[in-house]
Order: C-alpha cells, then sequence, then structure tokens
C-alpha cells in the first residue's frame, strides 16, 4: 500500500504490528491469487485515501464489498462509473430525492461524498466473487470495528449514519456525547420501509437533511449530497 493519508498513520501502524491483521494480510494475499477477488487490489484502500482522519464528518458502514465483476471499488454502497445501480443504491437515492429534493444521479459512484469527509467504510474490505461474506471472520471485522471506535475516541461531532441492525452494532458504543448516531432500517429492499422501536424506517427517515442540521449546529460544513453535479475520477492506489 502506497499514499497512505498521513491523519491515518498512527491508527494503520497500530493494527498492522498485531498479529491478526498480519494472518487477515496472509489470507488476502492468498484469495487474490487463486480466486477472483473484489474489490481490486488497488482499490482496498480507498475510504482511508478518499476521506483523511482529519476530514472525517460522517460515516456510513457497509458489511461486504459487492461481490459482482467491476461493481465494488473500495467505497461502502458504492460502484464503479458505468456500472448498473444496485437496489439497495436506488434506496438510498429515492431518500435523497425525497429528503432534499436532489436528482437522481446516472452513476451509483460515492467518490464525491468520501472527497467531503464521507467515511464509506465497509465491515469487510475484500470479498470473493458471488460469494457474499466469504471473507468474514478472518480479522477484518476487528480491523474496522477498531477504526470507528479509533474515530469515536480521537474526533468530536461526527455523524454516523447506522443504516440496519449490523450497522447499529457497530456504533453501539459510540459516545453520543460528542458524536450524532442515527439509527435507521437498512436500505434494502427487504429493509428499507421496516420501522423499530429505536430506528426509523429508511425510507422517509430523513436522515441527509438531520445529518445536514448537526453538522451546522456544531459549526461545520453541511456535505453536498447532490451527486448529480459531480463527474467522478478514477483513483488507483496499490494494496
Amino acid at each position: 500500500m502506497k499514499e497512505l493519508d498521513p491523519s491515518w498513520q498512527a491508527y494503520f501502524e497500530a493494527q498492522f504490528s498485531k498479529p491478526y491483521m498480519l494472518s487477515l494480510l496472509a489470507f488476502i494475499e492468498q484469495e487474490y491469487q487463486h480466486a477472483n477477488v473484489y474489490p481490486l487490489k488497488e482499490h482496498v484502500w480507498n475510504a482511508f485515501n478518499l476521506t483523511s482522519l482529519d476530514d472525517v464528518r460522517v460515516v456510513i458502514m457497509g458489511q461486504d464489498p459487492y461481490h459482482g465483476a467491476g461493481q465494488a471499488h473500495g467505497l461502502s454502497f458504492s460502484v464503479q462509473d458505468q456500472v448498473k445501480i444496485p437496489p439497495s443504491l436506488k434506496n438510498i437515492f429515492k431518500e435523497l430525492n425525497r429528503d432534499l429534493n436532489l436528482t437522481i444521479p446516472d452513476s451509483g459512484n460515492l467518490q464525491a461524498w468520501a472527497q467531503q469527509g464521507v467515511l464509506l467504510l465497509n465491515s469487510c474490505l475484500t470479498v470473493r466473487e458471488g460469494e457474499p461474506a466469504s471473507h468474514a471472520k478472518q480479522g477484518w471485522e476487528t480491523f474496522t470495528q477498531g477504526c470507528i471506535d479509533y474515530i469515536n475516541d480521537q474526533k468530536t461531532g461526527v455523524v454516523f449514519l447506522a443504516w440496519g441492525r449490523f450497522a447499529h452494532d457497530v456504533c453501539a458504543k459510540v459516545d453520543e456525547q460528542k458524536h450524532c448516531v442515527i439509527k435507521t432500517s437498512h436500505p434494502s429492499p427487504l429493509g428499507a420501509t421496516k420501522q423499530g422501536k429505536t430506528f426509523d424506517a429508511f425510507l422517509g427517515s430523513g436522515c441527509f437533511s438531520k445529518a445536514n442540521t448537526y453538522l451546522r449546529q456544531t459549526g461545520q460544513s453541511e456535505i453536498d449530497w447532490d451527486l448529480a453535479q459531480f463527474i467522478p475520477q478514477t483513483l488507483t492506489l496499490d494494496f
């Protein structure tokens, strides 16, 4: 890996010296040699290289990268240009349109959000083609949960958009006295309209306007969620 943003250096150095990470990296290297793995090696760390720790204002937590060819590029929920927009992302765009009256974009590339301080982080950063959760329980969850904990400790005023039960659990230890956690159901077609006792249904939640309201109230600049105005550029980095 090269060109890691310096603001993440301390966290990465601490994790990369631990046995679990050495085991994980060995496993991932073998997987890339013997199977089709996504995203491509040069895209695995994109979330960290596009969004510095210093710039993080919003965190959106996903689980697996997309496991189809050409989809994943290291950002949760995001797909590369010219790729069909997946169902969960369609619902994300529907809520953006309903909540902020934004035009639904033609591309599912969320890089413009990442470049504004939205950390688009999956719990697992790699997956085998056609095999969801195939790289689960190999160490990625330790690394990414540690990242959430590190942001919680090191920063104040971050909005955690926790979509679905999994994200609720990952964000369970976030200090809500110094950060904002907005819980909804998952944007997938199976969960987007479900509402619980402690969270709103994703569709109709207003989570994007709520995030900007919190940022504004804490003296931070809002996120420009309007993707239709951006033309994403491809970022490639070595593993």
